[in-house]
């Protein structure tokens, strides 16, 4: 949006740290609301926006109404960063030892996610599964949906070589549980295997958020190394021989494995963990079966020749998927295409009906709530 000339307000509800991007320096005005503020209603009248994009479906449930209400002339576009319910279900899935099936799954988070999206003008999806699941199991109409998958960065430094690198990586933060499982799946099934082999090798893990629970999981012995957040994401990839990503739930296209095939760094991971990013080749191997990501681990560590292939394997797949380009024009024609917005939302009834009824339900507990803390009662 900036490169397209638009002036960018950024409005969050979560608390500062001291790791957030420097929004402001790029010209992007920044504000803070929390929810259930009418306050919110009077600014977004008055900045009275072209298009607003939400932050997941939470964030649609706690202030889609209010922008209905302020700026119904504005373009409403959901960024669901991955499928919440389809994470969620795949997880389930794994705790009971069964595989999610799309036409029996029902929850309360599938309900809300789907509602979130039938509300909005546009969604926006990472995965091309993701996109078809919709699509084929919910029937949500395609005019409503743009896949945008992350596009790759390219490091501003020089790619070490095989012979400059050592070690394995896992990279993520630990708020996300599919990273926490993975973890613990490499420590307790995978690294007993691959340690055998490459007994001077290490396993570092990296992430955000890193509680005691996680920091357990270290033995020097083992040559298991808890490192918590990385200072520079790209240089510890960048500098590792390996990335080890057995993710055995999850859902969207997985930003760790994008940023190995950036830096140059073979990945052996799972169907899950490929999912939306393999059309076939891949910059290193796929499979489920934790022996086999063990041996196929050890040889590609091991093999140089093998390790140069799957390297530049890795920046072929960037090249046909994952640039910059493809994505900036795919969004504009996207929203281009909306510019009877009237028109568009006529054509779902099942939007006209959940943007009344789940609209209502939003603004009266909404309202309960701000109301019930004016009172001095507290609320959330």
């Amino acid at each position: 949006f900036l490169d397209e000339g638009a002036e960018l307000t950024f409005i969050s509800s979560a608390k500062e740290t001291i790791y957030q991007a420097d929004l402001q320096s790029l010209g992007i005005t920044c504000f803070s609301f929390q929810p259930n503020d009418s306050a919110f209603n009077e600014y977004i009248k008055i900045l009275d926006p072209n298009i607003v994009i939400f932050d997941r479906f939470m964030t649609e449930e706690q202030f889609g109404w209010r922008v209905m209400d302020s700026c119904p002339n504005a373009l409403r576009i959901l960024n669901t960063e991955d499928l919440h319910f389809l994470r969620e279900a795949r997880h389930e899935a794994l705790k009971k030892g069964t595989v999610f099936d799309q036409n029996t799954y029902r929850s309360e988070l599938l309900l809300r996610e789907l509602a979130a999206i039938y509300r909005s003008d546009l969604t926006l999806l990472v995965s091309d599964v993701e996109v078809r699941l919709l699509l084929e199991a919910y029937q949500i109409p395609i005019e409503k949906l743009v896949c945008l998958p992350f596009y790759a960065s390219d490091p501003t430094r020089e790619i070490p070589s095989f012979d400059q690198r050592e070690d394995f990586i896992f990279i993520g933060n630990f708020w996300h549980e599919p990273n926490w499982d993975a973890v613990r799946y490499l420590k307790s099934t995978i690294w007993p295997l691959i340690i055998k082999q490459v007994p001077k090798a290490k396993m570092k893990i990296y992430g955000a958020y890193c509680s005691e629970k996680v920091y357990q999981l270290a033995n020097e012995k083992e040559r298991f190394h808890v490192l918590g957040r990385a200072d520079d994401a790209f240089e510890v990839m960048l500098n590792a021989r390996l990335c080890l990503a057995p993710l055995r739930f999850g859902a969207g296209i997985k930003g760790k494995l994008l940023e190995a095939m950036s830096c140059g760094t073979p990945s052996v991971t799972t169907s899950i963990g490929a999912e939306g990013m393999s059309n076939g080749a891949w910059n290193g191997f796929i499979s489920d079966n934790p022996e086999t990501v063990a041996a196929r681990a050890v040889r590609l560590y091991n093999d140089k020749t093998m390790w140069e292939k799957a390297q530049k394997c890795g920046f072929e797949i960037i090249e046909s998927q994952f640039t910059k380009a493809q994505f900036t024009t795919k969004l504009r024609t996207s929203i281009a295409a909306l510019n009877d917005l009237n028109a568009h939302r006529s054509k779902s009834f099942i939007s006209q009906i959940l943007q009344r009824e789940s609209h209502q339900a939003s603004r009266y507990l909404s309202i309960w709530i701000e109301e019930k803390k004016r009172n001095g009662h507290g609320g959330s």
